[in-house]
């Protein structure tokens, strides 16, 4: 668990969309992952077929992850949110990338879920969610 800073959640639970809620938690996640070893190389990365919240690398493998925070777990784990819809928009968005950057090494889809907890986000990383057919 990171500690929240009062300006982080001030801006995530003061944004009036759930857009502004979004740009928060994939600002604190971007931090989050950066402590655990990845070098984030694009955020919002927007493709005709959708956008990547996040591109990574972690060591030798390029991690496209997906981003979901929830204010709380009434309905669920923010993961749960990941859809089998989702996860091949994410899919299809992540093979331009790769045709436009010509990756040579491992890809990866990972899926990062926040939820605010006592004092900080509670993350919740599950690296290799899925597998694209």
């Amino acid at each position: 668990m990171r500690p929240l800073s009062d300006t982080e959640l001030d801006r995530f639970l003061s944004a009036d969309h759930t857009v502004g809620r979004g740009r928060a938690a994939e600002s604190a996640a971007g931090d989050w992952l950066a402590t655990r070893g990845y070098e984030i190389l694009a955020t919002n990365y927007l493709t005709p077929a959708g956008e990547i919240d996040l591109i990574a690398r972690d060591g030798d493998t390029l991690c496209f992850l997906e981003v979901k925070a929830r204010l709380d777990r009434r309905c669920g784990p923010a993961i749960a949110a990941v859809t089998r819809r989702k996860q091949l928009r994410l899919a299809r968005a992540a093979i331009l990338y790769l045709a436009k950057t010509d990756w040579p090494g491992p890809c990866r889809f990972d899926v990062l879920g926040m939820e605010p907890a006592e004092r900080g986000w509670e993350f919740t990383l599950i690296r290799d969610a899925f597998q694209v057919p």
